[in-house]
């Protein structure tokens, strides 16, 4: 289960060493927007130390690469350092992926092989985003909330990214990979309950997680895209009350005064296999 993810910049080694300590679930070590292009080849070259200081610290680290010239040498670099994915930006075609993934092929060997995280981030790759969520090596999809708006010649306000970012999360969806983010942008981590709000409002939408730029944000999007214990318990009721109902030959019943049919046993068994899976890893 993936409910935090944790932008750090890659050429910040006192933020670096402490990433893996944060409690999210994911560090994106960042070699793109975060770092000056004058630091880039050196943030580069550092990923073969950080990667794995801060896989020991029991998370997953993905990697967000640099788009044109220094895409596949930033890609193969995350791949040798043992990244379980890269974040790659301004996705805006499946060609990208399928270049990519064939390049990576010959760098892996016996390495479990790297995932890709397609960031759409303009107007092309919105109106390309389903082929590109059956790309290869895809496990997630997610939106670039300021390039986006930057693309459209608007304001990164909530009202703007909504409908855009729900496209995305629905591409992902049917593709059945994960979706990550929430339907505002992230820059402004000072506003907590706005965060909160935001945070739970997405996961009601489906999105699996979300990512955030300051680790005091970490613990507000573990608490939310987590199941909380009243949702656990409903889930085991529903289950349970369906064995009993389906033994009797009913495939719909009343729990609690309220109908509970086929869809709704299936999302309380989905619940219960996303908390199952959180208290595994």
């Amino acid at each position: 289960m993936i409910s935090s993810l944790l932008y750090v910049p890659g050429n910040a080694p006192r933020f670096l060493e402490k990433a893996g300590q944060r409690g999210a679930d994911v560090v994106i070590v960042d070699l793109e927007d975060a770092v000056p292009e004058a630091a880039k080849t050196e943030a580069r070259d550092g990923l073969a130390k950080w990667v794995q200081e801060i896989k020991r610290g029991g998370c997953q680290v993905f990697v967000r690469v640099n788009q044109s010239d220094r895409l596949i040498e930033d890609a193969i670099a995350a791949t040798l350092a043992g990244a379980d994915a890269v974040y790659i930006p301004k996705v805006d075609s499946p060609d990208i992926l399928a270049g990519l993934d064939k390049t990576l092929t010959a760098h892996e060997g016996d390495r479990t092989p790297i995932s890709f995280v397609p960031l759409i981030e303009d107007m092309k790759g919105l109106f390309e985003v389903r082929a590109i969520a059956q790309g290869p090596r895809v496990i997630a999809l997610t939106a670039g909330g300021e390039d986006l708006a930057t693309a459209m010649g608007a304001k990164p306000t909530p009202e703007v990214l909504r409908y855009p970012k729900l496209m995305i999360h629905y591409a992902a969806k049917e593709a059945g990979v994960l979706s990550f983010g929430m339907l505002r942008t992230t820059v402004d981590f000072a506003d907590k309950d706005a965060l909160r709000a935001a945070a739970l409002e997405a996961r009601d939408f489906g999105f699996d997680g979300a990512s955030c730029i300051h680790p005091s944000v970490v613990p507000i999007l573990n608490e939310c895209f987590a199941p909380n214990p009243e949702e656990v318990e409903w889930a085991r009721k529903v289950l349970a009350a369906n064995g009993e109902n389906a033994a009797a030959g009913r495939g719909a019943f009343m729990l609690e005064g309220k109908f509970i049919d086929a869809p709704i046993v299936t999302r309380a068994r989905n619940l219960l296999a996303r908390f199952e899976k959180g208290r595994a890893t």
